[in-house]
């Protein structure tokens, strides 16, 4: 909930560990450093903000600051001198200057999507607690290589930019899990199936809003030829936090058929806002997401209900179906980007299905770095069975299969990306449970 400026300034909110304002700001209000003692939340996303003061140094608490939708046209170097700072989200901004040394020590979180970033500065290869990049949606021609030191980098989004190289060390980071840098010069382009089909829109009737995603909302609707319902998903067409939505119509299409993926059935034409739509089977609503996105506190992992548990067998069920279709998009060159629970749907059977490709990104199998590609997303797999293993009740395990699922999630996890197994081995180990 958003405070007033009214109430800042009154001396309302000494004492508030969060702060949320919303109110066109052309300046930075000085109140703010009023709350130095303990503000650790600053949200002042959707102003018009181009600059901080050097007071906001004062602010020792502050963890977490958000600026997205403002007008900043360089990032302010003055947040490299808040101690405690470890998340900073300056999305949909003008940023086109990121000078040297404007990090804070403790960064593990930062998001710099929809701006003009035309270079990265070599200091942030000084930010090893570095978990969580979002880099997509801009101008960004290179990586400097001193960002290979960013060790527990564990995703990383870097599509629709001007990268002309994406460099051999990106696929090498020990603990990189979740990657997009589709949308690049550098990337791999697929000649698409001529044949995929596409209906106009006129021939749907639309129901219910069913969700809504980074790239578009998607839609319960009627197919009158076919007289039969379906899903259909609506692009937005902006860049989004992961990339392109273009890229993610195609991997979609590209992904082939498989029992774990939703079925797409063909595309729209005609839209009245010109925008462009797949048409995909319409699932039960039998299936439920099997998990929550990361939270603030958890960054990378994702969250679980407290009411979500499993038996081994059904931890063997839908683990066998993430690694099969998982083999299937690494043999046709996509890597998912996003292979996590919250994109998994579930039922009561333990049948699932993955889906979610807007971090998707196409790459020639045929390249030196194609298998630590693969394995990079390996390690998004041996998390995920983590994960869920996490979710089985330890009365429905013996000990000694619970080692036989540790050492699975050791072999995908290593920090040596060269030596971790890839999917095709996975499921071979995952055959012999």
């Amino acid at each position: 909930m958003a405070n007033t400026l009214e109430a800042l300034k009154s001396g309302q909110l000494i004492g508030s560990k969060t702060l949320k304002l919303a109110c066109g700001l052309e300046e930075f209000p000085e109140e703010i450093v009023t709350l130095a003692d303990t503000l650790e939340v600053l949200d002042l996303s959707d102003n018009n903000l181009s600059k901080l003061p050097k007071s906001v140094a004062q602010l020792k608490h502050l963890r977490i600051i958000f600026f997205a939708r403002n007008n900043f046209t360089e990032f302010p170097k003055i947040l490299a001198q808040c101690p405690k700072l470890n998340m900073i989200g300056f999305k949909s901004n003008h940023i086109k200057m990121v000078p040297e040394n404007a990090f804070p020590p403790l960064l593990n979180w930062l998001i710099l999507t929809d701006n003009k970033i035309e270079k990265l500065p070599k200091s942030i290869g000084d930010c090893l607690w570095l978990q969580k990049c979002g880099l997509a949606g801009n101008n960004i021609e290179e990586l400097p290589d001193d960002m290979q030191r960013c060790v527990n980098l564990e995703l990383l989004r870097i599509s629709a930019n001007k990268l002309k190289p994406i460099p051999d060390w990106l696929f090498k980071l020990p603990k990189l899990s979740w990657v997009a840098f589709g949308g690049n010069p550098a990337s791999h382009n697929v000649e698409l199936n001529g044949d995929f089909k596409s209906f106009y829109w006129d021939n749907f009737t639309i129901k219910e809003l069913l969700g809504e995603g980074a790239s578009g909302l998607i839609y319960k609707a009627f197919w009158e030829m076919k007289e039969k319902e379906v899903a259909i998903k609506v692009f937005k067409g902006d860049v989004t936090s992961d990339g392109l939505p273009e890229d993610e119509m195609a991997v979609s299409i590209a992904a082939g058929t498989h029992e774990s993926l939703i079925p797409i059935l063909g595309k729209i034409q005609g839209h009245p806002e010109q925008k462009c739509g797949l048409i995909m089977q319409f699932i039960s609503p039998t299936y439920i997401n099997l998990g929550n996105p990361p939270s603030l506190e958890t960054c990378t992992r994702d969250v679980f209900d407290k009411t979500c548990v499993f038996t081994e067998v059904e931890l063997l069920k839908i683990v066998k179906s993430m690694a099969s279709v998982s083999a299937q998009l690494h043999k046709k060159g996509i890597n998912h980007g996003d292979l996590y629970a919250h994109n998994i749907l579930v039922n009561d059977k333990a049948e699932c299905l993955l889906g979610d490709f807007g971090a998707a990104s196409f790459y020639n199998v045929n390249t030196n770095i194609a298998k630590n590609i693969e394995r990079v997303e390996v390690r998004a797999f041996g998390c995920l069975v983590e994960d869920i293993l996490g979710l089985v009740s330890k009365n429905k395990i013996d000990n000694s299969a619970n080692q036989k699922w540790e050492k699975l999630i050791l072999n995908c996890t290593q920090a040596s990306v060269e030596k971790r197994l890839c999917f095709s081995e996975i499921l071979e180990v995952l055959n012999a449970f």
